[in-house]
């Protein structure tokens, strides 16, 4: 079947995924869209030869009976009504992160999904489809590093604009690192610690940056992230996994070395998609398959509600300096 898909937000990320459904992957067909900005919405229908309509809201997009399947890539604020709104309908229903901006508006989404009687939401944590990542879950799983007891990891971009304020670096920057490291380790958090270095002359006013976060697992595991949103050079992913038996490494984006000039060089990439490029494809099909077999296997609510938990602790330790505790209930069995 073709999977007939509702974009909500036409802004760069629902753009792109609607770019990537339409013309790199099989199975799913834009039918509708919409965005706060409805001119938005019909130039992205122009430019990407779209046949869809454009609704005037979100509301009325989830509830046409032409739509399948829900792709929410709006601002954070309206993701909880719209995922809601998608359940509600018995609709299958892709949210970029954050899947809700609280972790209260995240639990109300899986009491609503578990009253619904299955799965229905995937989140867009992309990088458990990156080849790197998935290379170094084998890793661990299978055993070849012993048990996991370190991560040291960096999460750097060039730079962020007025608007990107210190709680964003936990917010929309390391809460991709908080999803990963647990999927990673198959862990849950213990406490969270957040330290300013020496400020960058490049970060404005409004925001504290680098910004040092360190993590400790249920198992003991310790973490230490580097979160440098102005670091200039370029968008840079690191992460090594120390284990008893050896230290497994992120393998650096494939790009050509240059011997030129008297200098060995390679690109370092500048921005998030073509760094992740395969990730987002993979977990799109991921999704268009799972709404096809209607069994979806992604990243769940609950990996979206427990990376807000982590993540509202994480921002109260920017503000107290101090070593805060991070409480995370038991998974529900519908979620195993």
């Amino acid at each position: 079947m073709t999977v007939k898909i509702g974009v909500i937000g036409t802004g760069m990320i629902g753009e792109e995924h609607s770019r990537r459904i339409t013309q790199a992957l099989t199975g799913g067909e834009i039918v509708a869209v919409t965005d706060v900005n409805l001119e938005q919405a019909r130039d992205v229908v122009e430019r990407l030869g779209l046949d869809a309509r454009v609704f005037e809201d979100g509301q009325s997009l989830i509830q046409d009976d032409d739509v399948d399947a829900v792709l929410v890539t709006s601002w954070g604020p309206t993701h909880e009504e719209y995922v809601l709104a998608a359940i509600a309908a018995g609709k299958a229903v892709f949210c970029e992160k954050p899947l809700a901006t609280t972790a209260e508006g995240c639990r109300h989404i899986i009491d609503a999904e578990i009253e619904a009687g299955r799965r229905l939401v995937q989140v867009g944590f992309m990088r458990r489809y990156d080849s790197g990542y998935r290379m170094m879950k084998e890793a661990i799983d299978g055993g070849r590093l012993g048990e996991a007891l370190m991560i040291h990891a960096a999460h750097r971009n060039p730079e962020v604009p007025e608007r990107y304020v210190t709680p964003m670096a936990i917010h929309d920057t390391l809460i991709h690192e908080l999803d990963t490291f647990r999927w990673l380790l198959d862990d849950d958090y213990r406490s969270a610690q957040v330290v300013f270095p020496r400020k960058t002359r490049h970060a404005h006013s409004k925001v504290a940056d680098p910004q040092i976060v360190m993590l400790e697992t249920v198992k003991g595991v310790r973490i230490d992230v580097e979160v440098f949103v102005n670091c200039q050079y370029g968008y840079d992913i690191q992460c090594d996994v120390v284990g008893e038996e050896g230290i497994a490494r992120l393998p650096e984006p494939q790009s050509l070395k240059f011997r030129q000039a008297g200098q060995l060089s390679n690109e370092i990439l500048q921005d998030w998609k073509r760094r992740f490029s395969d990730a987002f494809d993979m977990e799109l099909q991921s999704f268009i398959d799972g709404v096809a077999a209607r069994c979806i296997e992604g990243p769940s609510s609950w990996d979206g509600y427990a990376a807000a938990i982590a993540g509202d602790v994480c921002v109260q330790a920017q503000e107290s300096g101090a070593i805060e505790a991070i409480e995370m209930p038991e998974r529900p069995s519908f979620y195993a």
